[in-house]
């Protein structure tokens, strides 16, 4: 992106990821009449990590509703991603599904119902339809990866065991959360996945999702998608968006547009750099903050 010296640093405690070039970058936006604007390198596959946490968590609230809730939050963490300092405090109930401890909870009641092959087979055919393209898959060698260095998240998967919050197999709950978090995306496919949130549950005419869910999704992503980050892209942003340590946001404009951007160089929050920079000068050019007042 031009006029931008500095590009952030690329996560490096998952080998694969440390290799992608901090020079890439994509955008794509899909609006509401279906029309797609791309550009870069909006084609180009990448790790979408916890992205995937927003399709979860669509899936885990199918699947239970509401009840989700009584084992996990929706308020904004004010900690890393990977923090376990608050569960000590809240008895293993996660702040919020977008935290790494909320998405195990969520990929634990996955679990109630499915096997992990299940579950992941879920995951990838709700992600095609939702973005039209049977080619999106995961990444195998992403998945290994985190497996052979999650020592944090098989910390918190333990700890909330210990709480009684995690039911199933820690291996096999992990195993499924570090298969969701290697789904290998391109900002088109992922614009394109994020229509429902856009279009008030709808894609195409097909419901995917109740509007009032679809609203609250979306409102869960404005507070909590960012990490201790959150507030800041509330405030320069105002948009609902979701970020992964691959370099991805997903962001929403209701009723007008999804967005993907990539670009994998990260701010230590852990959130793309260039990508809330490209986010934030789109929204001040289009007036597209839910906060900017309508009619």
């Amino acid at each position: 992106m031009r006029g931008a010296e500095h590009r952030g640093t690329v996560a490096s405690y998952i080998p694969p990821l440390a290799s992608v070039p901090v020079a890439k970058f994509g955008l794509a936006v899909v609006m509401a009449d279906g029309s797609v604007h791309a550009a870069g390198d909006a084609e180009e596959a990448f790790s979408i990590q916890s992205i995937s946490k927003v399709f979860a968590l669509t899936l885990a609230l199918g699947a239970v509703g509401d009840q989700l809730w009584n084992r996990v939050g929706r308020e904004p963490s004010g900690s890393a991603f990977n923090s376990i300092v608050q569960l000590e405090t809240e008895h293993g109930i996660p702040r919020n599904p977008f935290i790494n401890a909320g998405a195990i909870v969520v990929c634990d009641v996955l679990l109630g119902r499915l096997q992990p092959r299940e579950a992941i087979g879920q995951m990838l055919r709700f992600v095609r339809e939702l973005a039209g393209d049977d080619t999106i898959s995961i990444d195998e060698i992403v998945a290994r990866a985190e497996q052979e260095t999650g020592f944090r998240n098989i910390a918190l998967a333990n700890y909330m065991r210990a709480f009684g919050n995690i039911h199933g197999e820690v291996d096999l709950v992990l195993g499924t959360y570090f298969h969701f978090c290697a789904l290998a995306m391109s900002c088109r496919q992922l614009a394109m996945a994020g229509r429902f949130l856009m279009g008030d549950g709808r894609v195409d005419g097909h419901r995917v999702v109740t509007g009032k869910r679809a609203r609250r999704i979306n409102a869960v992503m404005m507070s909590c998608g960012h990490y201790d980050n959150s507030g800041d892209f509330a405030y320069r942003i105002g948009l609902p968006g979701k970020s992964g340590v691959g370099g991805g946001i997903l962001a929403v404009a209701p009723g007008i547009a999804s967005i993907a951007v990539w670009s994998p160089g990260l701010n230590e929050a852990g959130n793309s750099h260039l990508g809330q920079m490209a986010l934030e000068r789109l929204v001040q050019r289009t007036g597209w903050s839910v906060f900017e007042p309508r009619g």
